[in-house]
């Protein structure tokens, strides 16, 4: 590296590959282990956080016992490429570190990862998550030994491969081969993806509390669903229209036309998008809340750190299920269309409806989605402060403006 390089990277201040360290110590590792954990980044030894070059004292083997103590005290093992370079008198060094292909990367069994200019100590399902996905793979993906083939339903098995080919999947496997297939069962055991499936028996996994609401307080009616996850689309979907309002049009042909208080492909695609993309992990249920004037549908596990919601909304984003086989399969039996396309297709056919735009935030361990009727009223706002009752599109746009 040359000075002059040198002298722009530290103009440019600390950043989510940049750091600057006085001296090398703990802190400098924990920094090259967050980067190694997430895009790779620079640490220069002899800048002060301020950016002024404070320069660094070293002897010929300073710098080797560095790489070694780095070595050392990671796992699996890191060792950053170092530069000296000296600015009027003063020596900076550059520990220069990659994205690591195998991740998370500890340091003495902590794990770090970087966000914007400082380093985040990783939660217990972030450290599984990362994992999974430097092996290309996720949780549903798995095998569990606490399932067994007895727990799967072939009669359900076969029930979801006659609906695919009413949608001209053309599928002619039978059911158990059909499984072995798409790897939902292999060497005879059941993945986790299979058992979420096709489950014969309810199960505490797939919870979902269903609730009309006639305030924050009162409800009216509730229900929970825990059976296999397909089964379940149309049961949520069942309850929440069981709850809306649907208008009879009549137009004057031999039939008449009907008109829901939200649109059905718009609740079909967020009820999939919910239970297909949970975190089943989690010990909190994905709920549903239905009031005069809106749908909440929350689902634990968050949106990636890497995904804002206008990130979503623009669909400027690469899309990474978080359960990748049952995602996969649910793509090959015609529910998923293709991956990341689900919020524009709900964007538009609330639009079409001549609905508010919907709110989409990550809340708690969860992430929900909040739909709104032509008459939605926020009591607790004044008429001046209605961000749903504005166009939809102009609200929209205005994410981006």
């Amino acid at each position: 590296m040359t000075q002059e390089k040198l002298m722009q990277l530290i103009a440019g201040g600390e950043s989510q590959t940049l750091e600057f360290k006085n001296n090398f110590a703990a802190e400098a590792i924990e920094t090259l282990a967050a980067f190694a954990n997430t895009a790779g980044g620079k640490v220069c030894i002899g800048v002060s956080d301020q950016g002024a070059v404070s320069g660094v004292s070293v002897q010929p083997e300073s710098v080797q016992n560095w790489l070694n103590e780095i070595k050392t005290k990671t796992s699996p093992a890191i060792i950053p490429e170092a530069t000296s370079v000296t600015i009027e008198g003063k020596t900076v060094v550059v520990l220069s570190i990659q994205e690591h292909p195998v991740k998370p990367v500890a340091v003495r069994g902590k794990y770090f990862k970087r966000v914007t200019n400082a380093n985040h100590v990783l939660s217990t399902s972030e450290v599984v998550n990362m994992h999974l996905q430097s092996f290309n793979t996720s949780w549903d993906y798995h095998l569990n030994p606490q399932f067994r083939l007895e727990d799967i339903s072939f009669e359900k098995v076969q029930i979801a491969i006659d609906g695919a080919n009413s949608a001209l999947r053309r599928i002619t496997e039978d059911p158990l081969t059909f499984l072995l297939k798409n790897e939902l069962i292999r060497n005879g055991e059941v993945t986790n993806a299979a058992f979420l499936l096709f489950t014969k028996e309810d199960s505490v996994l797939t919870t979902i509390e269903l609730g009309r609401f006639q305030s924050n307080i009162s409800i009216k009616d509730s229900a929970r669903t825990k059976t296999d996850i397909l089964t379940q689309v149309e049961d949520v979907l069942a309850f929440v229209k069981k709850h809306i309002n649907k208008a009879i049009i009549i137009t004057g042909e031999a039939r008449n036309t009907e008109r829901w208080q939200y649109p059905p492909e718009a609740l079909r695609e967020i009820i999939i998008n919910m239970i297909v993309h949970r975190d089943y992990r989690a010990s909190s249920d994905s709920i549903v809340k239905i009031f005069n004037h809106k749908i909440e549908f929350y689902n634990p596990g968050r949106l990636p750190d890497n995904i804002t919601v206008e990130d979503l909304l623009s669909n400027n984003y690469k899309s990474s299920p978080r359960n990748k086989l049952i995602a996969d399969f649910c793509k090959t039996l015609g529910l998923i269309e293709k991956y990341g396309s689900g919020i524009h297709r709900i964007l538009y056919a609330l639009e079409e409806a001549g609905l508010p735009m919907p709110t989409f935030q990550n809340i708690s361990d969860g992430f929900m989605v909040t739909i709104y009727d032509a008459e939605y009223e926020d009591e607790e706002k004044t008429d001046t402060e209605q961000p749903a009752k504005k166009p939809f599109w102009e609200t929209l746009k205005s994410l981006f403006a």
